[in-house]
C-alpha cells in the first residue's frame, strides 16, 4: 500500500505524519493517521468500532475513547470537510465518504511538498490520465457543442472559472418521420446509422439504416419482430441484437429471447430475415456487443440477477465474463477503440459502482460513483464511453454528465429543453446520435355498466378528464372526497396535480429529471405518498413535503396504509428487487416472499392479491400462495384494482372484467379503447385510467462546427 494518497482535497503522507492542503500541512498523530488509512482501504464502508480497535491498536488494551479522539482529531485536521467525510454510523462505527485516491512513485508529484494550489483544484481527478494523451480533443468540442446549441449558451466542462463558448455547424433529426425510432448507432466506418423504426399498429418493429451523407434509407429485416438494441462487428459486415417473442410452452417466462445476427451488406441490397445464434427459454437476455475477438457479450438474468456473459459464436456456446454475488449489474457498454468493458453495478451498500473491465473478465478498476447534488441518491445511471480520456458520459433526461473511471460525476450541462438519452459517438468523435423524445397520454373516466352486459362485449363509454400535450396518468380518487390526484409533466418535469373537476393546480416540487412511480392517497385525504426518484415522500393539499429516510431505493409504490404509516413496495436490496412491507416509523423492511411481483393491491377487508412476471394471479394461503385459477389468462401488463372486494382487471384483448373475491363469480363488463395504458383506481360509477395519445421517438445527430 502506498505511504501517500488523497481524501478529496487533502494530501495525507504517512512517512510524514501530515495532512496537506493548499501548501499548508498538519502533523497528525501516527495511530490517527493508521484510522483514516483504515477508512480509506474501506472507503464507502462502515466500519465497526471493533475494527478499528483490532486493526490500529493491535495487542493493545485500549478504550473506546481513544478512536473517538483519534476521529475528533482527523475530523478538525479537515476542517469544515470533516465531519461530511468521515461520517458516523449509530451503534456501528465510521465510514469515509469521499473519493480516496492512491499516490504512486511514478506519479506526476514526487512529495507533498510539491502540492501547488492547481494540483490540489485538481485532485479529484487520476493524475495517471494527465500522462495519456486524449483521444480525440474534438470529443470535448462535440460534447460542449451540444450542451450550447440547446441551451443558447456555453457551458464549463471542468473549471467554472473559465467558461468555453463553442458551436454546432449542424443539428438533424435523421429520422424525423410519424413513427417511432430509437436505439441508433454508428457503423464502424461512420458512414451508416442503423436503428429500429417502430410499428404502433403491430406493436413491433423493423431495423433500418440511414446513410448519414445521401440520407437514403434501407429497410434491413424482411419481417417486423421485437428486435432489441444492436451492435456491429468490429469489421462492420454484421449486426447482432436480441429478438423477444412469446414462448410456445412458457414455464418460468412469458417471453423468449433469441441472439440473432444479419449480414449488414446484404441487407442494404434487400431485406433479410437474420439467423438465429442462439435461444434461452428461461433467462433473459439484452444488450449484445460484438467484441474484437468476436466473441459477444450479453447480460443474462436468471430470476433477478443478472451476469455479464460472452458467448462464442465458433464454438456455440457461452461463459461467465462478471457477476457480482453481494449485488447487481446494473448496465454496460464496451469500447472497440479501447477493447474495455465498463460497467455500472449496485452493491450491497445500496450504492452504485463502476467498474473498467478487460473482455475476458479482468477487472482493472473499481470505484463508487460519487453522485453530485444534481442527481438523486437512488437513482441510475447507464453511461457510454466518450472521446473524453477515462470518462464516460450519459444523460439523466435534461442534464448531461461525465463520469471518470473513479468515480466522479461531472455536471458538463446546463438544463436542457427536454429529455434525450446518453450520446453515443461517432467513430471520429465529432458527431453523436441521441434519441430524442415526446409522449403524449390522457387521463380518462370510463362508465361502469350498470346491469349484465349481453352476450356480445360492448364497448365502455368513456370521457377524458385531463388532457394536455404531454404525459399525464396515475388518476385516483380522494378518500371522502371530490378530487382527484394525478401526475403530469405539464409544468416540465413530473409532478403531483390536483383537480376538481373545473381547474388544476400543481402541489409537489420535485427537482430537475424527477419521475413518479407510484402515488396513494392518505387516508383521510388530506396528503399523498409519491415514490419520486426511488424515495418515498409525503406531499401535502398545501404543497409541504416530508421525505422518508431510506437505506434501499423504491422501485415501485403500491399501496399506503396511512393509518399504520406501513407501505407494499418493490425495494432494490442488494440490487435485486424485493416485495416487502415497510414500515415508514422505522424503516424496518418485512419481506413478503421471493416472487417477482409485478403489481399487487390490497382489497377493504386486508386480502393481498398480486400478480407475478406471468401476469397470473395469486393470494395468500393457509401454508402457501395459491393461484386464482378463474383469472387464469385474464392478467395483462395493464394492472387492475380493488374495491369493495372485487377485482378490475384488463385483459390482453383490452376487456375489462371483475372478479368477485366473495363468492368467486367473473364476469366481462366491456371494451376498454386500445390505447389503453392501465388502469389507475375505481370508485362506485367509474374507473380510472390512462390513455396513450401519441409516442414518438427520433434518432438525432449533432455535427461540431471545426
Amino acid at each position: 500500500m502506498s505511504e501517500q494518497y488523497w481524501v478529496g482535497g487533502f494530501f495525507i503522507d504517512l512517512s510524514r505524519n501530515q495532512i496537506t492542503q493548499n501548501k499548508q500541512s498538519q502533523t497528525i498523530a501516527p495511530k490517527a493517521l493508521a484510522v483514516l488509512t483504515y477508512l480509506a482501504k474501506h472507503q464507502g464502508k462502515v466500519v465497526s468500532h471493533d475494527t478499528l480497535l483490532d486493526k490500529v491498536w493491535q495487542k493493545t488494551t485500549v478504550s473506546p475513547n481513544t478512536l473517538q479522539k483519534s476521529i475528533a482529531q482527523l475530523r478538525k485536521a479537515l476542517g469544515d470537510s470533516g465531519n461530511v467525510y468521515i461520517k458516523t454510523h449509530a451503534k456501528q462505527g465510521y465510514s469515509l465518504e469521499c473519493d480516496v485516491r492512491w499516490h504512486h512513485e511514478n506519479d506526476i508529484e514526487a512529495s507533498s511538498a510539491q502540492i501547488n494550489e492547481n494540483e490540489i483544484a485538481t485532485s479529484n481527478i487520476d493524475h495517471t490520465a494527465a500522462k495519456k494523451p486524449l483521444k480525440a480533443s474534438l470529443g470535448i468540442v462535440s460534447i460542449i457543442a451540444f450542451i450550447t446549441i440547446l441551451g443558447g449558451i456555453g457551458f464549463n466542462l471542468t473549471t467554472p472559472k473559465q467558461p468555453t463558448k463553442l458551436s454546432i455547424e449542424k443539428i438533424r433529426a435523421l429520422t424525423a418521420t410519424d413513427n417511432k425510432e430509437f436505439s441508433g448507432i454508428y457503423s464502424p466506418d461512420g458512414q451508416y446509422v442503423v436503428f429500429h423504426r417502430y410499428s404502433a399498429e403491430f406493436c413491433i418493429n423493423h431495423i433500418w439504416a440511414k446513410n448519414t451523407k445521401t440520407q437514403q434509407e434501407f429497410q434491413l429485416t424482411k419481417h417486423l419482430g421485437a428486435y432489441g438494441s444492436h451492435s456491429f462487428s468490429k469489421d462492420g459486415k454484421n449486426l447482432v441484437f436480441i429478438q423477444s417473442g412469446s414462448c410456445n410452452q412458457p414455464i418460468n417466462q412469458k417471453q423468449c429471447y433469441k441472439l440473432m445476427t444479419l449480414d449488414f451488406n446484404r441487407a442494404l441490397n434487400s431485406p433479410q430475415s437474420p439467423r438465429e445464434l442462439m435461444e434461452c427459454k428461461n433467462s433473459i437476455i439484452q444488450s449484445p456487443q460484438w467484441l474484437n475477438n468476436n466473441n459477444i457479450s450479453l447480460l443474462q438474468k436468471y430470476s433477478d440477477s443478472w451476469k455479464l456473459i460472452s458467448y462464442s459464436i465458433n464454438e456455440n456456446k457461452s461463459k461467465m465474463i462478471y457477476t457480482i454475488d453481494n449485488g447487481n449489474i446494473i448496465d454496460y457498454d464496451y469500447s472497440a477503440t479501447d477493447n474495455l468493458i465498463a460497467l455500472t453495478s449496485i452493491r450491497n451498500d445500496g450504492h452504485l459502482y463502476i467498474e473498467i473491465l478487460k473482455p475476458e473478465g479482468q477487472l482493472i478498476s473499481s470505484h463508487r460513483i460519487n453522485y453530485p447534488e444534481e442527481i438523486a441518491q437512488f437513482r441510475f445511471i447507464y453511461p457510454n464511453f466518450s472521446p473524453l480520456d477515462e470518462q464516460l458520459i450519459f444523460s439523466t433526461g435534461k442534464q448531461l454528465f461525465a463520469l471518470s473511471y473513479n468515480g466522479q460525476v461531472t455536471n458538463i450541462s446546463l438544463p436542457l429543453d427536454g429529455p434525450m438519452s446518453s450520446p453515443i459517438f461517432h467513430p471520429n468523435g465529432q458527431q453523436m446520435l441521441v434519441i430524442k423524445g415526446h409522449y403524449d397520454s390522457d387521463i380518462i373516466a370510463v362508465t361502469l355498466p350498470e346491469t349484465e352486459q349481453a352476450s356480445t362485449v360492448q364497448k365502455l363509454n368513456y370521457s377524458v378528464l385531463e388532457r394536455s400535450i404531454v404525459g399525464e396518468d396515475k388518476a385516483i380518487f380522494q378518500p371522502n372526497g371530490d378530487l382527484i390526484a394525478y401526475k403530469s409533466e405539464r409544468s416540465g418535469e413530473e409532478q403531483i396535480w390536483l383537480t376538481d373537476g373545473k381547474s388544476s393546480q400543481q402541489i409537489s416540487h420535485f427537482p430537475i429529471d424527477a419521475y413518479i412511480v407510484g402515488m396513494n392517497w392518505a387516508a383521510d385525504g388530506q396528503s399523498i405518498l409519491a415514490n419520486a426518484i426511488h424515495e418515498l415522500t409525503q406531499v401535502f393539499l398545501d404543497g409541504n413535503e416530508k421525505s422518508f429516510s431510506l437505506d434501499h431505493p423504491v422501485e415501485s409504490l403500491f399501496q399506503w396504509d396511512s393509518d399504520n404509516q406501513t407501505a407494499l413496495v418493490n425495494m432494490r436490496i442488494k440490487g435485486k428487487l424485493k416485495f416487502a412491507k415497510l414500515d415508514l416509523t422505522n424503516s424496518q423492511i418485512q419481506l413478503i416472499n421471493n416472487k417477482i411481483v409485478n403489481w399487487t393491491q390490497k382489497s377493504e377487508t386486508g386480502q393481498l392479491i398480486y400478480t407475478d412476471h406471468m401476469d397470473r394471479f395469486w393470494k395468500p394461503g393457509p401454508a402457501e400462495d395459491q393461484l386464482i385459477e378463474a383469472l387464469d389468462g385474464q392478467g395483462s401488463d395493464k394492472r387492475f384494482v380493488i374495491r369493495n372486494n372485487v377485482i378490475f382487471g384488463v385483459n390482453k384483448g383490452f376487456q375489462l372484467w371483475s372478479y368477485a373475491l366473495d363468492d368467486d363469480k367473473f364476469e366481462i363488463l366491456g371494451k376498454l379503447p386500445d390505447n389503453l395504458n392501465y388502469v389507475t383506481d375505481v370508485n362506485q360509477s367509474q374507473l380510472l385510467a390512462s390513455v396513450r395519445i401519441s409516442s414518438k421517438k427520433e434518432v438525432v445527430e449533432l455535427i461540431v462546427k471545426e
